[in-house]
């Protein structure tokens, strides 16, 4: 199994670094963990919506030019699907019985992703419709997949 997390920018933050560590770590006994960072395009303070739009575009297509032909894509959306921890793991065992076991998990930028992005997605997922920081998000997401993993294997962690 390969679990990919393609991402907009680099993070700088040492505490983040710290628990992204740890989570590949702890992920590192079920599957192959990578993590590949495209750059982030940076915007002028006083940004027009079209000069959004161009950075989303650009982000993403740099995103989409990174995702191999077999990946299952799971693109973080906040108008994606909601999933309980239990439902989630499950999904996850279906997708590697079934589909694939090539995980991409897009996290964008701090506007997004395209919708030509989220059209490729094989799923959307959302944690919440709460925006969270992007950064944080990496983190977020390798605690769930290691959840799901232990909840597979009835192994003691999620509660």
């Amino acid at each position: 199994m390969i679990i990919e997390l393609l991402t907009v920018g680099k993070i700088k933050e040492n505490y983040l670094n710290d628990a992204i560590d740890e989570y590949t770590k702890r992920l590192s006994k079920y599957a192959t963990i990578k993590q590949t960072e495209v750059k982030e395009t940076k915007l002028p303070k006083s940004a027009s919506d079209k000069d959004i739009d161009r950075v989303i575009e650009t982000e993403s297509e740099r995103l989409f030019n990174k995702i191999k032909n077999d990946a299952y894509v799971v693109a973080l959306a906040i108008e994606g699907k909601q999933f309980s921890s239990e439902r989630f793991a499950r999904h996850l065992e279906e997708v590697m019985t079934y589909e694939s076991h090539h995980f991409v998990f897009l996290i964008g930028g701090s506007h997004g992703l395209s919708e030509r992005l989220k059209r490729r997605a094989n799923l959307l997922w959302s944690f919440s419709k709460l925006t969270f920081p992007h950064q944080l998000m990496r983190v977020i997401v390798l605690e769930q997949v290691y959840r799901a993993m232990k909840i597979n294997h009835n192994e003691p962690y999620h509660k």
